[in-house]
């Protein structure tokens, strides 16, 4: 089966390399064009870029993929060169860009071979639970017990298209968004060559998704990361999970802004209340009080340091019971 492959970050590449592992001709790929990283801000590859580059297989990096949009001579080239490969079927796997209807049509065009299958997307969950742009994030913050994979056949909607394979994953307390993102990687790459595998053999069945249980993962922002400490400590423990490791969340005491990283929600004793004051500052951790129980942190980090557990990140900064970090600035 002959596929072009749409992605970006490192989530898409396990993907990539499984396909290319089992033995599906890659002809084109598209991600993301090159983007300033790293303390020089030197321009760098996505990871699906560095590995077709490894593969010498043809890469593309459109701006947009709208012909009517800020780059046609882009996406002009990008159509150009989708018509090229001459391909049975597109893989997705956050990509970063929406397909418009020019591609999807091109690929529609190629399923009415007997191998074509359109354009495939490998979506990070259990759809039609959070649909769009942060479904792991979404996920833990929420508290779910469970979360997936989630192969879809792409449509004009947004992650609404029928399911072809999905296949569930227990989310673990200590779970952050880095770690779940890894398990769901490596299931989301072997799940899509399963569905290849399937449909070669006209084993694959499409299922609409269902009406009821839609969500919205809807994308992360910077701002989100302002620790609210009257909330539950329940909540703010999930959201510090989340977070981790983008964008962190964050709350200012002293006039220093902080990053908390490794907490747990525990029950307080009832009495006066002050959510964001410090309990206690120790080698075991750091305890603070929330709008319903209080948070024991466990490691911290100060802006353009290191993440440090609690004791050594005390040695060089002071915290000591009764100083309160700050509510959240409201735009």
């Amino acid at each position: 089966m002959r596929l072009i492959f749409a992605g970006t970050p490192e989530f898409a590449r396990i993907a990539f390399e499984r396909l290319h592992a089992a033995g599906f001709e890659i002809a084109l790929v598209l991600t993301q064009p090159d983007r300033p990283a790293g303390r020089g801000m030197k321009l760098q590859a996505s990871p699906v870029k560095q590995f077709a580059s490894e593969q010498g297989i043809p890469v593309a990096q459109p701006r947009s993929l709208r012909l009517d949009g800020k780059y046609p001579d882009d996406a002009a080239a990008a159509q150009r060169a989708v018509a090229a490969a001459h391909a049975d079927a597109m893989v997705v796997a956050a990509y970063g860009l929406i397909l418009p209807q020019w591609v999807l049509d091109a690929l529609s065009a190629a399923s009415a071979g007997a191998k074509g299958l359109g354009c495939l997307n490998i979506h990070a969950s259990l759809l039609p639970r959070w649909r769009g742009a942060a479904p792991i994030h979404r996920a833990i913050e929420a508290g779910d017990a469970e979360t997936g994979v989630t192969i879809m056949q792409m449509d004009a909607g947004l992650d609404t298209g029928d399911m072809l394979l999905a296949e569930r994953l227990a989310i673990a307390a200590e779970d952050t968004t880095g770690s779940l993102h890894d398990k769901l990687a490596q299931l989301g790459g072997r799940l899509i060559v399963e569905a290849l595998e399937l449909a070669a053999c006209g084993g694959l069945r499409r299922v609409p998704q269902p009406g009821d249980g839609v969500t919205y993962a809807h994308k992360i922002d910077k701002a989100e990361a302002a620790i609210d400490w009257s909330q539950p400590a329940e909540a703010i423990a999930r959201r510090i999970r989340a977070f981790d490791p983008f964008p962190g969340a964050q709350s200012v005491i002293r006039g220093e802004s902080l990053k908390l990283w490794r907490a747990q929600a525990l029950p307080q004793a009832q009495g006066d209340r002050l959510p964001g004051r410090v309990l206690s500052a120790n080698a075991q951790g750091l305890q603070v009080e929330c709008g319903d129980g209080c948070l024991l942190v466990r490691e911290l980090q100060r802006a353009g340091g290191k993440r440090l557990p609690v004791a050594d990140f005390l040695r060089g900064f002071d915290l000591e019971r009764g100083m309160r970090f700050e509510p959240p600035q409201r735009p």
